[in-house]
Parts: structure tokens; sequence; C-alpha cells
């Protein structure tokens, strides 16, 4: 199964993808992830992502698809994916589609999570990253057990780049602009479903997973 979770920055995509990792025999593709990876291993497209990255700007299409091509060609990929923050733009859909075309696959559910602006702001604002582990911590949400300090390796937190409110709030706005219409392009192939991003964790598990089943034609 290919699964595409789509969602505004700070909606909750890496937290869902990862507790479906958990009942799903896939592996999750961040886009956001293989920007990271590539930019500590200092590759050419992992620096030119950085630009765009750190300016709340979306990286383009070429770089962007470019990684994410490499990554799904792997052999742990070979029975689908769940795609967490790609497609970012229509392009990048319709590459998507491409891609999998040529492995004879298709997207089979596209999981839209609805968060409104200020639950975003409110979200991202209180996101602390241990640099050693990257862990992450959420000061109203998921609270480190010592303030400014991993649980884990016991260093000091940080707050990236693009994780501070000005950087934030050019993220949404840019999302808003370019990001949205992926919610019309996969409404119109009847493969859209959206879930209410405001509940708690386990409840946007749940209805998440209630489509799943209902994509598989599985009993609730």
């Amino acid at each position: 199964m290919d699964l595409v979770l789509l969602g505004a920055p700070g909606a909750g995509k890496g937290t869902q993808a990862s507790l479906l990792g958990e009942i799903l025999p896939l592996p999750r593709v961040s886009s956001g992830d293989l920007f990271r990876a590539a930019l500590a291993n200092q590759t050419e497209l992992g620096l030119k992502a950085k630009v765009y990255m750190d300016r709340g700007e979306l990286v383009p299409d070429e770089i962007t698809i470019g990684m994410v091509a490499e990554r799904i060609s792997q052999p742990d990929c070979a029975h689908g994916v769940i795609f967490d923050g790609f497609p970012r733009t229509v392009a990048q859909a319709q590459a998507l589609d491409d891609l999998l075309g040529r492995m004879g696959r298709k997207v089979d559910l596209v999981i839209y999570i609805r968060v409104s602006t200020p639950v975003l702001l409110e979200r991202l604002a209180g996101r602390w990253t241990c640099p050693k582990c990257g862990r992450v911590y959420h000061r109203l949400y998921s609270p480190e057990k010592v303030q400014g300090e991993c649980d884990d390796c016991h260093v000091p937190l940080y707050q990236r780049d693009d994780d501070t409110p000005e950087t934030q709030s050019r993220r949404i706005a840019v999302y808003l602009e370019q990001t949205a219409p992926l919610q019309a392009f996969y409404r119109e192939r009847g493969l859209l479903v959206e879930v209410n991003g405001e509940q708690d964790i386990q409840a946007v598990h749940a209805d998440i997973v209630k489509a799943i089943q209902k994509a598989r034609g599985e009993a609730a």
C-alpha cells in the first residue's frame, strides 16, 4: 500500500506516520528527514535544500523528487510506503504518480490531517530538538523531564532554524498558497479522506486506521 499523509507543518503527520509504522509493515519516507540526512552528510542536494528550508520555503521540485526517487527504489520500499511531507505540490504529486507507475504501483489513499492555523502556530512554537539523537520535544504536549535537556542523551536541546515563530508563520503561508491545491488534486481522484487533526493523538490515529481499513475493504 502506498499512503500519503497531507497536512500543514505541525499537523501531526510525523507522529501519525510513526504510529502507522507500528501496524503497517511499511517504511516512512519523509522529505524533511531526507533533506536533513543529506545536509548532515554535506551532499550537494542537501546544501541546496538548506537554503530554502532556512527561509521557510518549499525546496524546488527537482531536488525533492530526486531524493524521494532514490529512497523508494531501495528494497525496503518494494511493497509500499507511508509518505510523510511528500508530495507538497501538484507537480510533485504528478511526479510521484510517474515514479510509482514505473514500479507498477499507484497512490492508494491520501489522508489530509486538518488543523487550523492558530493551533498550528501554538504547536510549532514550543518544539525543541535534541542535536544528538534527533528526538523532538514540545513544551506543551511532550515536554522533556528536565527543561532544556534531552531525556535520553542529557545534552542541551535547541530550536531548529525552521522552528522559529517567524519561519513557522512563513511555512504555513507557503503551505496554504502552494500545497493546499493538493487536496483538490486528490479529491478529484477519489483518494482524499479528511480527519480532524485537533483531536487527541489516539483519536486521530483511530480515524486514520478506519480510513485505511475502508480503502482496503476490511471490516472496521
